[in-house]
């Protein structure tokens, strides 16, 4: 792996190395802004906002949290979907000197308490149907305002008024009542500050940038710190990746969701950085508005998941030739393992390139991805991107390099990799750590190997960490919340496989003696406790659980016993 197999195997244009800059994060829209002022960054229901526009409102955002009080390194919470007022948040706080912090909006109030308090998040700015659950989450964080935002404010006037009148409270986008003291209308604050410069802030590399919530290598959440440098970075790798890209002639649909670090990175800072237009996708699992917004303002680049582009290939509208989806290039396709009838289907309809890629929290986000022009192997995550070394490390005694086709632990040096995790010394001493060469290397927890043309394969994951349809679900998490309910003596999850969402989440159960419970009512209680999409979809009751001599769960085992069963 010292010689770089993979090197050999880049698309013509991709250049083995790059020269990161000293610039900070949001350098990729104001540059965006100077070069292309008139060119819509976002498209929102048909309403466009500029680059010139975009810049001046970030600035503006930014003024009014410096006269708020943030300072440099403060902690800033964004709680909303993928919309203009996303993007405008994001780069104001990061132009304020702020660290963004992006949580996830399906959210229950007892998670939002754990990242917000965990990262001292002091201002949130959240959407209005949002508006109450981050309300129960407060008196137990340190939020002390939150600046609010309704979805009709950045559409255009005639859908705004029908939003109003037909959408608004039906949709919980109304805050009856108005907002409690402290808060703030987000349409107030830009008002207020329009036409503000940009605070004038020394913000080198080296500051902290985000914060991205990650299982890192167990099952307690911790934040993944990046600094500007880390994400410039892992921007430029991506830009340079796709050969065929078009400065200031791209049109990206957004759809993978920007407060986790693919959407964050590989679509919104992708963009930036070629003055691309973002097609803004509020909700993804609406695969007819999808396919208007495809059908609408023809995408070139469609960053994605399987299981989206799965969806695709199957509804019926797209299958009774109703929509076209020619104008689609290339197909990123990460968070999950690409199938090959998947991948083949949609190139067909598209008639793009679907390549897979690969990337994690820890290192904002790409890492590997398969050759845009070149060959795309089933089942690999590709090569390396350009400054990205890799190794396959020995899984017994951590540190020996193992050979081509052998299995070990996939480990990453690269200007991408995280600082650390936040507050987390021990945690980030694991998973940052020297190897023999004197470099410091990510360990990724993923079991994989390396071909010898340098096509890497995950084959494991030593995590554990469940993917249905690409979001991350915990065993331990969800585990902790079933021993919350008071007829369950103990239960184990793990991840099955599943036709459509790639996998999904499995509980076995064993009832305290003398109990009766049916799957439903467990349903309902985890409901109230877990996002949607960490609610296990299968539960099957047992009297015991394998476990180890010291009495763990094994998890393995019991997903080894579920495939036997339903072979």
């Amino acid at each position: 792996m010292n010689d770089k197999p993979w090197l050999a195997r880049y698309d013509k244009g991709v250049p083995h190395s790059l020269d990161i800059p000293n610039v900070p994060l949001f350098h990729f829209l104001e540059e965006s802004a100077r070069k292309y002022p008139d060119r819509a960054c976002t498209i929102f229901k048909g309403a466009v906002i500029t680059y010139r526009e975009m810049n001046a409102l970030s600035d503006s955002i930014a003024a009014a949290l410096v006269d708020m009080g943030v300072k440099k390194g403060d902690r800033v919470g964004i709680f909303m979907p993928n919309t203009p007022q996303f993007v405008m948040t994001y780069f104001g706080i990061l132009k304020a000197g702020g660290v963004v912090v992006a949580t996830n909006p399906l959210y229950t109030p007892p998670e939002i308490e754990y990242q917000a308090s965990d990262a001292g998040i002091e201002y949130m700015f959240v959407m209005t149907n949002f508006y109450n659950t981050i309300k129960k989450a407060q008196p137990n964080t340190k939020i002390k305002k939150m600046i609010v935002t309704n979805l009709k404010e950045t559409l255009p006037p005639v859908l705004r008024i029908l939003f109003t009148l037909a959408r608004e409270k039906k949709g919980g986008f109304r805050i009856e009542g108005g907002l409690r003291d402290g808060d703030i209308w987000f349409q107030e604050l830009l008002a207020k500050y329009k036409g503000a410069s940009r605070p004038k802030l020394e913000i080198g590399p080296d500051d902290t940038a985000l914060f991205q919530y990650s299982g890192g290598t167990t099952g307690i959440s911790k934040g993944a710190v990046a600094t500007h440098y880390n994400v410039v970075a892992n921007t430029l790798q991506i830009k340079s990746w796709m050969v065929n890209v078009a400065e200031g002639n791209e049109i990206v649909l957004m759809g993978i969701p920007l407060f986790h670090v693919y959407g964050m990175v590989a679509g919104m800072h992708f963009a930036m950085a070629t003055g691309a237009s973002m097609v803004m996708i509020p909700n993804v699992r609406d695969l007819h508005d999808v396919l208007e917004n495809i059908n609408k303002y023809k995408p070139t680049i469609f960053p994605g998941v399987p299981t989206l582009y799965n969806a695709l290939n199957n509804h019926p509208d797209v299958i009774a030739g109703k929509y076209n989806l020619s104008s689609i290039k290339a197909c990123i396709s990460g968070s999950a393992p690409l199938m090959r009838e998947t991948k083949e289907k949609f190139e067909k309809l598209s008639g793009g390139v679907v390549f897979e890629g690969f990337g994690l929290s820890e290192a904002p986000t790409a890492t590997h991805c398969n050759p845009l022009l070149g060959e795309n192997r089933t089942g690999s995550i590709g090569l390396p991107l350009p400054n990205v070394d890799c190794k396959i490390i020995s899984l017994d005694d951590g540190e020996t390099e193992m050979q081509v086709g052998e299995v070990g632990e996939l480990v990453i040096n690269s200007p991408n990799v995280m600082k650390g995790y936040h507050n987390m010394p021990t945690e980030t001493a694991n998973t940052l750590r020297k190897l023999k060469d004197g470099k410091t290397w990510l360990f990724t927890g993923d079991i994989a190997r390396m071909d010898e043309d340098g096509y890497f394969y995950i084959v494991d994951r030593k995590k554990e960490l469940i993917k249905p349809g690409g979001y991350q679900v915990w065993p331990r998490e969800v585990e902790e919340v079933l021993a919350q309910y008071p007829k369950i003596l103990e239960a184990g999850v793990a991840g099955i496989p599943d036709p459509y969402r790639g996998e999904t989440v499995k509980a076995w159960i064993v009832l305290k003696p003398g109990e009766t419970a049916t799957e439903e009512e467990i349903k309902a209680f985890c409901k109230e406790r877990l996002a949607a999409y960490k609610v296990p979809t299968h539960y099957e009751f047992r009297t015991e659980l394998p476990k180890t001599t010291v009495g763990k769960i094994l998890r393995r085992e019991l997903v080894r016993q579920h495939k036997e069963a339903n072979v």
